[in-house]
C-alpha cells in the first residue's frame, strides 16, 4: 500500500528487520567528488550510488567565488539534502500514521557569510537554518503540526543539524 507516494509496506518490514537485528537500521551513503581542471567545465564531479547504480552529480561554485556558476555550488546542495531528508521523513510519518497529504513542500534557507571561507576572519558561516513546511491534509492543523514535531524529532538531517557529528578528514 502507498501514502503519500511511500511504499507503507515495505517501511513495515524494513522496521521488522531491524527490531529482529538493529545492526540492519546502518548503512553506509558514500559521495566521490573529483575536482574537474578543464576551464569552461563545472568545477566538480561526483557519483553516488542509488540501489547499485551509479548517479552522476555536479557541482560548480559561484562567480564571485571563482566558479562558473553552472551547476548549483555545495551550499545549495547541503541545502536540497536537509530539505528532502525533512519532506521525506514528514511524509514518512505521514503516511505510518495513515495521514494522506494532499499538498507537501519544504523550503530550507541560510544566510551564508563567506568572510572564513574568503580567509578573512573566523566568523560562523551561518548563524542557522530554517525549515518553512508547507503542507496540506484533511486531518487539520493540529495533525500537520504534530507530524512538524515528529519529522524534526525523527530526520536524520535535522539531528545532523542540531548535533556535532563528529568528522574526520584523512589524506590518502
Amino acid at each position: 500500500m502507498r501514502i503519500n507516494n511511500v511504499d507503507v509496506d515495505r517501511v513495515k518490514q524494513t522496521v521488522a528487520t531491524v527490531q529482529a537485528d538493529p545492526g540492519q537500521a546502518k548503512r553506509t551513503n558514500r559521495v566521490e567528488v573529483s575536482w574537474q581542471f578543464a576551464e569552461g567545465q563545472v568545477q566538480m564531479a561526483g557519483t553516488a550510488m542509488v540501489e547499485g547504480k551509479p548517479v552522476t552529480l555536479e557541482a560548480d561554485s559561484p562567480v564571485f567565488l571563482g566558479g562558473g556558476g553552472l551547476r548549483p555550488g555545495p551550499i545549495p546542495y547541503c541545502l536540497f539534502g536537509f530539505a528532502t531528508c525533512y519532506a521525506g521523513t514528514f511524509a514518512a510519518v505521514a503516511a505510518e500514521q495513515g495521514v494522506r497529504l494532499r499538498r507537501l513542500k519544504v523550503t530550507a534557507e541560510t544566510t551564508v557569510d563567506f568572510t572564513r571561507a574568503l580567509g578573512l576572519g573566523d566568523t560562523p558561516p551561518s548563524a542557522g537554518m530554517r525549515f518553512i513546511v508547507e503542507a496540506e491534509a484533511a486531518d487539520g492543523r493540529e495533525t500537520l503540526e504534530r507530524l512538524k514535531t515528529a519529522a524534526y524529532e525523527r530526520c536524520p538531517g535535522v539531528y545532523c543539524i542540531t548535533h556535532a557529528v563528529p568528522l574526520t578528514v584523512t589524506l590518502a
